[in-house]
């Protein structure tokens, strides 16, 4: 039986746990420039007003976690990824995922950070590894591994695996617990690849049994290039979270993601009672229209108010 496995995660007033026996865990993806001109010529100038609708819709519609991303070109990215978190934080209350390539930006973004964020992230690369983990361990966060190395991406998941299983464990030479450790897989897109599907679910499934980690991903990947990508990538996510993935960078706003992760829970047995299930679908009661209709209760008393009328006449 798979230990339980949970990477603890908080913002200034609230915390969650991604976990095997925990529901999917939601991380909103729209807080990032990268091929977005528009938003990312607002961050350049300071103009956040984008970042808060983006902010509160995700929330809105579901998301667990937001990733936050000031990537642009030519820009201080560590002034700029600081001063989102800063006014996300003060929006919100769900954890942050810390999203940067650049040290100076993620330690920016830590230094400014309330809680225990999650730092996206890390490869199996030496130099990330030292550069990055030391970050972790200062700060006392968690961190997305991703699992390829100097070699590139090999298109081999049992190698992909073993990238996860070094920097799993000199994440722990750094005083890192493996639940500290959450592992992206790295999806390919299916219509490249036709065994991208089969490679990753391998894949999740090595991570939860032997590594015992949690796991995410960019859950659009795979459906790059194809038409219909909303449906593709429901089943996508519904299949992934029964092979052991516990979170995914995506977007909220996308029902038909939305709906597939609901169901994922519900049949995994994390949705406990399929209580969100019901919540989200149940038929509203009717309402009352002209005196009919409405609840058990209203009629019970527009009996009774019947029934004084008739003795009265």
């Amino acid at each position: 039986m798979t230990a339980m496995t949970e990477t603890v995660l908080a913002s200034a007033t609230r915390e969650i746990a991604i976990g095997f026996d925990r529901p999917f865990c939601v991380i909103g993806e729209r807080i990032n420039p990268t091929g977005r001109k528009k938003l990312a010529e607002e961050m350049r100038n300071g103009d956040y007003s984008t970042v808060e609708r983006d902010a509160l819709a995700q929330v809105q519609a579901g998301a667990i976690m937001l990733d936050v991303n000031a990537g642009i070109p030519l820009a201080d990215e560590p002034r700029i990824l600081a001063e989102t978190i800063r006014l996300v934080q003060s929006l919100v209350d769900v954890p942050l995922s810390i999203d940067s390539s650049i040290i100076d930006a993620l330690e920016a973004g830590l230094a400014a950070y309330q809680g225990r964020p999650l730092v996206n992230s890390v490869t199996g690369e030496d130099e990330s590894l030292e550069r990055v983990l030391p970050l972790v361990k200062k700060y006392d966060c968690a961190v997305v591994a991703i699992s390829n190395d100097e070699t590139g991406i090999s298109e081999d998941p049992d190698v992909r695996f073993e990238v996860a299983r070094k920097i799993v464990n000199r994440a722990q030479d750094h005083g890192i617990k493996p639940a500290d450790v959450v592992v992206d897989p790295l999806v390919m897109p299916i219509g490249a690849m036709g065994t991208a599907g089969r490679q990753v679910f391998h894949l999740l499934r090595r991570l939860k049994d032997e590594l015992k980690v949690n796991s995410t991903c960019g859950a659009s990947n795979v459906s790059f290039g194809l038409p219909n990508r909303r449906a593709l990538n429901g089943h996508f996510l519904s299949m992934a979270a029964s092979a052991g993935l516990t979170s995914a960078i995506m977007n909220p706003l996308h029902a038909e993601d939305m709906t597939a992760i609901m169901a994922a829970n519900v049949l995994n047995g994390v949705d406990r009672d399929c209580r969100a299930w019901v919540r989200a679908f149940r038929e509203p009661a009717p309402v009352a229209i002209d005196g009919a209709g409405g609840s058990e209760a209203d009629q019970r008393r527009r009996d009774r108010e019947n029934r004084r009328r008739r003795r009265s006449a």
